[in-house]
This record gives C-alpha cells, sequence and structure tokens, in this order.
C-alpha cells in the first residue's frame, strides 16, 4: 500500500491493467491458493498478502467497481464505495477445505467458481461448454443466485427417440433422461443439482440447454419434420409408387403424374414426436439428374426434345419484359 492509502490492484494480481476478466479470475485463483492460511499456518504476512488479494480481486472483478477505481484511482471508493480500509473480512473457520472458500468467495464477489466449469462444476464429454452459475455477491448476507446453466450436444436421432446422458455435477454423477421429441433450444431443469452455498446447505438447480446438431437429410420445421426428395425426371413427369426413408424406415410413397417442384408430400404421423402423437413428415421432390447418361438414355432423350409439344417457356418471356 502507498503512503495515501491507495492500493495498485493490478500489480497486487500481477496482470496487466488492459487484463480481462478471465485473466483476472486465473491470477486471483493462482495467487490465492499460494498465500491461502491453510497452506501457510501461523503465517501472518501470507494472511495479510491472502486478504490482499482477495480484495483486489473484489474490486477488479467487479465490473462497476473497476469503472471507478480505473476513473479516480486512490479516491474512488469515495465515488460510491468500496472495501475501505479495513480489507475483505474473512472468516477461515466457516470452510471445511480450500475449494468451498473459493466456491463462495467467488460467488460473493459475482464470478464464476472455476475457470474450467464457471460454478464450480465438473463435467462429461456430452456437454459443448461448461456450467455457468450466476451467484452476484454484494457481501455477506445478501441473497444470492444459486442456479446455474450447461449446453448438451444432441445427435438428431437422440432427440428423435429420447436418450439417457450420466453427468458429473460436483463429483456427483446424475442421470439425465431426455425425452423423445426435444427440439434446439428446449431446456431441462434439475432440481437442486445447480451451485452449492458453503456452510448452509442450500443449492440451487440446473438448467441444461439443448443444442441439436444439423442432420443431413432430416430437418425439423416448427412440428413438422421436412427432407427432400430426390426423384428422377421419369418419375416426376409419369409419377408411380417410389420408396421413400422415414424416420422410422423405409416405406411407400405414390408420386401423382406431373408432380410439381416445391410442392410436398406429406405423411401423417409420421414426423417428429409431440405431445399428443406425432407430427406430419414433408417430403418436397427434387429433381435429380444422372451425373453421366447412358447412350440408351441420351437417345430416348433426344426423342423426347423431338417429340416435345409444348414450350416450357411459353408465354414467360413476354411476361418477363420491362
Amino acid at each position: 500500500m502507498g503512503a495515501n492509502g491507495y492500493r495498485d490492484y493490478f500489480k497486487v494480481l500481477g496482470v496487466e491493467r488492459s487484463a480481462d476478466a478471465d485473466a483476472i479470475k486465473r491470477a486471483f485463483r493462482k495467487l490465492a491458493r499460494q498465500y491461502h492460511p491453510d497452506v501457510n499456518p501461523d503465517d501472518a504476512g501470507a494472511e495479510a498478502k491472502f486478504k490482499e488479494v482477495s480484495e483486489a480481486y473484489e474490486v477488479l472483478s467487479d465490473p462497476d467497481k473497476r469503472r471507478r477505481y480505473e476513473q479516480f484511482g486512490q479516491y474512488w471508493s469515495q465515488a460510491g464505495g468500496g472495501p475501505g480500509t479495513g480489507g475483505v473480512d474473512v472468516d477461515f473457520g466457516r470452510y471445511g477445505n480450500f475449494d468451498d472458500f473459493i466456491n463462495d468467495l467467488l460467488g460473493r464477489f459475482g464470478g464464476p467458481a472455476s475457470g474450467g466449469a464457471p460454478g464450480g462444476f465438473g463435467f462429461s464429454s456430452g456437454f459443448s461448454g461448461g456450467f455457468s452459475g450466476g451467484m452476484p455477491g454484494g457481501g455477506r448476507g445478501a441473497p444470492i443466485n444459486l442456479d446455474a446453466e450447461a449446453s448438451i450436444s444432441l445427435s438428431f436421432a437422440d432427440a428423435f427417440r429420447g436418450s439417457e446422458r450420466t453427468l458429473a455435477v460436483n463429483d456427483e454423477r446424475v442421470q439425465v433422461r431426455i425425452p423423445p421429441g426435444v427440439k434446439h433450444g428446449s431446456r431441462l431443469r434439475l432440481k437442486g443439482k445447480g451451485n452449492l452455498q458453503p456452510g448452509t446447505g442450500r443449492r440451487g438447480d440446473l438448467y441444461l440447454n439443448l443444442q441439436l446438431q444439423e442432420h443431413p437429410v432430416w430437418k425439423l420445421d416448427g412440428d413438422q419434420l421436412r427432407a427432400e426428395l430426390p426423384l428422377s425426371l421419369d418419375e416426376l413427369a409419369l409419377g408411380g409408387e417410389v420408396r421413400v426413408a422415414t424416420p422410422d424406415g423405409e416405406a411407400s410413397v405414390q408420386v401423382p403424374p406431373g408432380m410439381t417442384l416445391g410442392r410436398s408430400l406429406r405423411l401423417k404421423g409420421k414426423g417428429w414426436p409431440l405431445k399428443d402423437g406425432r407430427g406430419d413428415l414433408l417430403l418436397t421432390p427434387v429433381l435429380k439428374l444422372p451425373g453421366q447418361l447412358s447412350a440408351e438414355e441420351r437417345q430416348l432423350l433426344e426423342q423426347l426434345r423431338a417429340a416435345r409439344s409444348a414450350d416450357p417457356r411459353a408465354g414467360w418471356i413476354q411476361a418477363a419484359r420491362l
């Protein structure tokens, strides 16, 4: 501390003044572990240093406090409040171990409790991203939001049929049943599996945000399942029975003669699982020409061109003139 009572909190944490929130959090965790009284018993100097880095983190991890600190320097606390000359009051006897202390301290200061998995959670391979827990602080006794969130990436098949996942949450294995028919952006609530407040036993809920991976064929449009249906030229022109794919396996559908591109075939009850049954499956025909024509195919197409009775662009060129 300088003679005027001013602490350079950036130097205390050993970070540049341009350091972002993640860099500040990493620096604090490193120093907090180094100077924690459990690691340095009966070392008054280490305890004083520990309180100093805790105070620095309290200020620099709070965007409003950091803004005032950077704007007003040594007078920042008079511009809106601060920890004051007494530093951070820490009762080490409240905590069973260092991780309990860190979880509570980072929660009080408004930050997530773990660098790799915010909120202090471990996570299994089913997650894309870690847990995030909103634990706004404001001092001892202030209400704490103990809820947490995480994202799970699901294959299209798992979302369609439903699945089970085993998650690692705070060293606890939790079985999660994902019901059939969940959609991208759906949320599942696991009651009592969120952040744990040390010393109280209070625990929030865990919300799982479900993200569906794209499928090469199937597309979900609201409650309807869609896909393109490749058809040959003769199938489009002449119609007939064709074999198609559905989520349940192959099926036969009747293509009407002169099928118009853009019009869909509807298979009722063959689509996405809904609360009251199954939605519809919509198959939209697209013309699929062979990459290379055989000699016979080319000959037949030449005959078709010669025998064609209608101009497909009749009236179109005239109507397109400006």
